[in-house]
Order: structure tokens, then C-alpha cells, then sequence
């Protein structure tokens, strides 16, 4: 269990329902993936689903459609697993997550609510621009100072995977070594379940982080851009 038990029941959410559109995920949204990561099975989410469609996916696609005149349209993934390849066969993921075209990413779990931005995983041909853009200037000190500023405002800075050393072709007292060695730019934030999850506070501080993290995005968009490889996303 993520939460001490009886801390969802004290919660005040009956005050914060009757606002219109977007209201915040009620207790019942955080009840569902606590007992999804305990009992991870099609019996489970069936007889879950009603609360899944209500109290899950259905304030995911209200806070989208609000948040869509500023971030662009948003997307949200399939509940299910794709366990083809996995030794993990649990059916069902334990997070509702959703894309924004902006580069804005949603999620919320048993954990509470999380926000990402900028691009997880490079290919071969985005990695390439983005370690040049990093080692030239005034790019590289661009992006630099924005993830200074992202990183002081309590936004973590990272990506899927980092070099233990510095990249080919790039000395190791690099004064941008750090950025060079990562695999990508993702800038991250993650907030525990409180009672202002069941509130519109909910979006604003997700709001706040896409504003934040904004510069990174066109930063990387600008210097990085999608993938020309066929068959590659982003």
C-alpha cells in the first residue's frame, strides 16, 4: 500500500465536486491502481471498470480537453500491457498516462500525480544533434541555464540512460559533461496523493510545470527536432 491506511477517508473530498469541468481524480481514483498493484488481474478490472471509466480516465480526458487551448491536443495510452516481449504478464499498467502534442506528458498512479516534458528517448540520429547543440555555443549554455533554472524550481532534469563517461569525440572536462552523457532530456516532476488532488489545484500545478519546462521543450525542438530514421517515433 503507498498510503498509511484511513488517510484517503479523512480526506475532505465531498467539498471539492461541485465545480464544473475539470475537478480534480476523487479517493476512489488513487483506491483503484492501490488495489490494481496488489491484485493485477482481468477479475479485478472488470469489476473495477466502472470506477476506472468515472474516476480515472474520465477527469484524465476533462483536464486534456481544458489544458488543449494552450498545450495542444492530448492522447491517453491504452490501459493495457503489451506483455508480448515481457517476463512480466501482468495484464494491466498501474498508471493512466496521456500525451499532450506540445511534448507534455501526464500521468497519475497509487503514487499520485507526475508531469513530464522534453524527449526520453533519442534515436541514434537526435542523439547525434543533441550532443552538438549541447557542445556548441550559445546553445549549449542555453540549455544549460534552463535546466539550472527547471532543477532550482524543484523539477528534476534527467533521461532514460546516461554514459558512465563522456561520448566519443568529446573530452571528459567538458564543462557540459553531464548533459553530453545523458541519452536524452526529460524534464520530470512527481507529487504524493494529497487531498488537492480531488481539487482544480491539480491542474494548476501541472499548468505551472509545462510553463516551467517550456523553454527545454522549444529548445529541443529547435536544436534536436524528430527523428528522419524510418520506422523511428518522435
Amino acid at each position: 500500500m503507498v498510503l498509511a491506511a484511513g488517510v484517503l477517508d479523512r480526506w475532505p473530498w465531498h467539498r471539492y465536486r461541485a465545480a464544473v469541468g475539470f475537478r480534480g481524480w476523487a479517493a476512489d481514483a488513487i483506491d483503484f491502481y492501490d488495489g490494481l498493484e496488489e491484485d493485477n488481474s482481468k477479475a479485478y478490472w472488470q469489476a473495477r471498470k466502472a470506477t476506472y471509466d468515472q474516476s480515472v480516465r474520465r477527469p484524465m480526458e476533462e483536464l486534456l480537453a481544458e489544458l488543449a487551448g494552450q498545450f495542444g491536443p492530448g492522447r491517453i495510452f491504452r490501459p493495457h500491457r503489451d506483455v508480448r516481449f515481457s517476463a512480466d504478464k501482468s495484464p494491466y499498467k498501474t498508471a493512466i498516462g496521456a500525451t499532450m502534442d506540445n511534448g507534455g506528458y501526464i500521468q497519475l498512479s497509487a503514487a499520485g500525480l507526475a508531469a513530464g516534458r522534453g524527449m526520453y528517448m533519442m534515436a541514434t540520429d537526435q542523439l547525434q544533434r543533441y550532443r552538438q547543440a549541447v557542445d556548441a555555443e550559445p546553445a549549449g549554455s542555453d540549455v544549460a541555464q534552463m535546466v539550472a533554472a527547471a532543477r532550482d524550481a524543484g523539477i528534476e532534469v534527467t533521461s532514460h540512460d546516461r554514459l558512465k563517461t563522456a561520448p566519443r569525440g568529446y573530452p571528459k572536462d567538458h564543462p557540459r559533461i553531464g548533459l553530453l552523457c545523458l541519452k536524452g532530456l526529460v524534464a520530470w516532476r512527481q507529487w504524493p496523493a494529497a487531498a488537492w488532488l480531488a481539487t482544480p489545484e491539480a491542474k494548476s500545478r501541472l499548468v505551472e510545470f509545462l510553463v516551467q519546462t517550456e523553454p527545454i521543450q522549444d529548445w529541443l525542438n529547435a536544436h534536436v527536432g524528430p527523428s528522419q530514421i524510418a520506422g523511428t517515433r518522435g
